[in-house]
């Protein structure tokens, strides 16, 4: 069932996240060793795992005028692409299946649904749930997560605002897309985007009137996931040829977010109040 509003309970500990996008699993510059090492240190760490789109290239079809033989796993060299690529992600990504919560929509998922008709997310997903009784939800290209800990009967929630990205990055490396975000989006903690195969963490300050009617300021991280696709490398060559290098492109971070929720128990004007204290950093 695809919902963009996520909610999920836990107790007052800490709790942590492994936020990725852009890993385009089936593109044989996708770098799997890594990919597999952060997934499992998701396990030996009992971390959330959300996926903001684009988990899957898909640019190989026979109406893509972007598909070349060279862009193609050998094992993807068959008449049913489609359902190859499906069949064999719901495979990899079995051992980590209790862990995933979320998986979104990335521009190249979209691209396949507007021209093939084919939802490969609807098809991973549901065939993961199927294979590992997990209840893993299918996003949107943008939706809501929100992690709320409870203790005693008191709770706090943590707010993140995924989108898979707004604005491109040739320039501002996507940091247009966070100010862009900004000027709508209101009631997150976090505003997390991908896409644009950059990596950074930036943390905006804002003025706002509270339910009192008092004026206070509320801090807004924003994160930009990179990517484990490295086009800048082709086979045993850096910089040589290929798409990204004819674009200009630099090289990208390869890898993800790691994120650490916190709750904490403050005392304030006589009163203890309950909050979500987050840290995000760049996996190794």
């Amino acid at each position: 069932m695809k919902t963009n509003v996520h909610r999920f309970d836990h107790d007052f500990s800490p709790k942590k996240l492994l936020l990725i996008s852009d890993i385009h699993w089936d593109s044989p510059y996708c770098q799997r060793d890594t990919l597999k090492r952060h997934l499992d240190e998701a396990i030996e760490q009992g971390a959330d795992i959300h996926l903001n789109g684009d988990t899957f290239d898909l640019m190989a079809g026979r109406r893509d005028f972007r598909g070349s033989k060279g862009s193609l796993r050998p094992e993807f060299k068959v008449d049913h692409y489609f359902d190859e690529i499906a069949n064999q992600a719901i495979e990899w990504f079995s051992p980590y299946a209790h862990l995933i919560k979320v998986v979104g929509y990335g521009n190249h998922e979209t691209s396949i649904i507007k021209h093939n008709e084919i939802d490969l997310i609807q098809r991973f997903v549901g065939g993961l749930n199927m294979v590992n009784n997990t209840h893993i939800q299918t996003g949107g290209y943008g939706g809501w997560i929100v992690y709320t800990f409870n203790r005693n009967g008191s709770k706090a929630s943590y707010r993140i605002k995924y989108h898979h990205g707004m604005a491109g990055g040739a320039v501002t490396k996507g940091v247009i897309g966070h100010n862009r975000a900004a000027t709508f989006i209101q009631g997150a903690d976090m505003i997390w985007q991908g896409h644009v195969h950059e990596d950074y963490e930036m943390n905006y300050r804002v003025e706002r009137m509270n339910h009192a009617n008092n004026v206070e300021t509320k801090d807004i991280l924003m994160i930009r996931t990179a990517t484990y696709k490295d086009e800048y490398k082709k086979g045993d060559e850096y910089g040589a040829a290929g798409w990204a290098i004819e674009k200009g492109f630099s090289p990208r971070f390869i890898g993800a977010r790691w994120c650490e929720l916190t709750p904490v128990r403050i005392h304030q004007k006589a009163i203890d109040k309950m909050i979500v204290k987050a840290r995000t950093y760049q996996t190794q």
